[in-house]
């Protein structure tokens, strides 16, 4: 028999978890990129081979949308947009983490409770991928092309450009430690089910 029950974190709460995990600035190299998402797309191969408990996989969507988000040539960061989202990767590829990952079930509860938090802070650039996804998805389809295989075409520039320079600002406005809602901009999820991007999970 199973047991359920809910942790309830407070805003400081929140603020004291992510300045714990905090880690020293990453330089966006290849080298860099390939450890790093290599490190946290275990959780994912783990997952696969059912070898992580329930609560962490149903987060992992999250984190494989966060190594997508490096991985995709299409979306293209920027050293400094890149740097941000690998730095909130980085703490998935540390063995000692808050709870050591070998505690049995527990042992990953930080790891869940973390990308969580990295989901909040990395809001805008979720949101504004989501966006290229689909974005991406529909034109392709409209031009009889694989959007797996569309890479940095041109006509993808100008969109990606307007949703690059979107999540800056959010992020310099809104965004500090929490995002705010002054934008009017709420939290949501635009992401087509069946656009592409380089997912870790295998799909049919």
């Amino acid at each position: 028999m199973s047991i359920s029950f809910t942790i309830e974190l407070s805003d400081q709460d929140i603020e004291r978890l992510s300045a714990a995990a905090k880690t020293k600035p990453v330089v966006a190299d290849k080298a860099t990129i390939e450890a790093t998402t290599a490190a946290a797309s275990k959780l994912i191969d783990d997952a696969s081979r059912g070898e992580v408990p329930g609560f962490i996989a149903e987060r992992l969507h999250k984190l494989d949308k966060m190594i997508a988000m490096i991985r995709d040539e299409g979306w293209a960061l920027e050293e400094v947009d890149a740097q941000r989202v690998l730095s909130a990767l980085t703490y998935f590829v540390d063995p000692d983490d808050i709870i050591a990952d070998d505690v049995p079930v527990i042992g990953f509860l930080d790891d869940a409770i973390m990308i969580e938090i990295r989901a909040r802070e990395l809001e805008p650039e979720l949101i504004a991928y989501d966006e290229f996804c689909a974005f991406r998805h529909d034109e392709a389809v409209q031009r009889g092309l694989d959007p797996a295989k569309v890479g940095r075409a041109e006509w993808l520039a100008e969109r990606r450009s307007e949703l690059h320079d979107r999540m800056r600002r959010w992020h310099a406005r809104d965004y500090g430690e929490g995002y705010g809602d002054s934008s009017g901009y709420k939290a949501k999820t635009t992401y087509v089910g069946n656009a592409w991007r380089p997912s870790l999970f295998r799909t049919t």
